[in-house]
């Protein structure tokens, strides 16, 4: 545990957590309130991720040229800022109610972003050795498969090695 936001750092309607081991920070989630976005998602998905953040030199650039590319805007850039500096983000939808949102945090000292302050747990933690996050599964809806790796392909530029879909199993180099 590294940093939180919640009603003791002006956040009124949740309380997040941020977990890290070396280059790997996971954000815990949880609503305050019944009116929510963050209640809204579990009603309708359970536990689960929302939001998959990818650390970028230019934020706004990114935003860009993914919405260029065909993406659709989640949130427009904006800068977030505090004593420590100035964070940039910018998100995009993905598959169902899935973001993935750009953080430019080249002009930022604090330990995560603008409205979370410092914490330390109570319990001693052993690290497991995780350095970083090297893939991501999402799930997408059945027969969606090759859409939605066209759009990592042609939108983000990432490049396929391998697939699973309900015929077999294909892989490309």
């Amino acid at each position: 545990l590294i940093a939180y936001a919640g009603p003791e750092t002006g956040v009124r309607d949740r309380a997040s957590y941020v977990l890290k081991q070396n280059k790997i920070r996971l954000v815990l989630t949880s609503a305050i309130r019944t009116d929510s976005v963050i209640t809204e998602h579990v009603k309708k998905h359970g536990d689960g991720v929302k939001v998959l953040a990818l650390w970028v030199d230019d934020a706004r650039k990114s935003f860009k040229e993914t919405t260029q590319r065909g993406a659709e805007a989640a949130m427009e850039p904006q800068v977030l800022s505090d004593e420590n500096g100035e964070v940039v983000v910018a998100s995009i939808k993905t598959y169902g109610d899935t973001i993935h949102t750009f953080v430019e945090r080249k002009n930022y000292k604090g330990l995560f972003l603008p409205g979370y302050k410092a914490r330390k747990s109570n319990v001693t933690i052993e690290p497991v050795g995780l350095q970083y996050v090297d893939h991501c599964v999402g799930n997408v809806e059945l027969g969606a498969m090759n859409k939605w790796v066209k759009f990592y392909e042609d939108v983000m530029g990432f490049k396929l090695l391998l697939t699973f879909d309900d015929k077999d199993i294909s892989t490309e180099y």
